[in-house]
């Protein structure tokens, strides 16, 4: 039975639908940082300097270990972005939710109130029938 909330609970349905989307996006999101940064932090524990040989050697180990670092930093900060990403998409899915459940709430009210509506009015016209037969047989 459509109601004059039926479009909207639609709309409410998809914009919850869209937020479970973006949740979702936002959890895989996390989840490659997560990896990003354990495999950075491998990376770094991979690097060893070396012990002895040419100075340049000493130098690009260096820079390898000092860009390796900068890595770490930059997946920390990614997982941090990430998080609150995830934060807010779960936010924002909470209150969709609600409102879907609102409007959801108010449409089968109208339609108790419908339904209700067309009993009394059932009852009326077989009270009416009623009367008429009864009279009817009266006569």
């Amino acid at each position: 039975m459509k109601t004059r909330f039926t479009p909207l609970v639609k709309f409410k349905k998809n914009r919850m639908q869209k937020s479970e989307q973006s949740l979702q996006k936002a959890n895989a999101n996390l989840n490659s940082a997560a990896i990003a940064l354990e495999l950075s932090y491998n990376s770094l524990e991979d690097v060893e300097p070396p012990k002895s040989g040419k100075m340049s050697d000493m130098l690009a180990s260096r820079v390898l270990l000092g860009s390796q670092r900068e890595l770490i930093l930059h997946n920390k900060e990614w997982v941090s972005f990430a998080s609150n990403q995830v934060t807010q998409a779960k936010k924002q899915l909470k209150v969709d939710m609600m409102e879907h459940e609102k409007f959801q709430y108010l449409e089968l009210q109208e339609i108790k109130q419908e339904l209700n509506k067309r009993k009394v009015a059932e009852a009326k016209n077989l009270d009416e029938i009623a009367l008429m037969a009864y009279n009817g047989k009266k006569k």
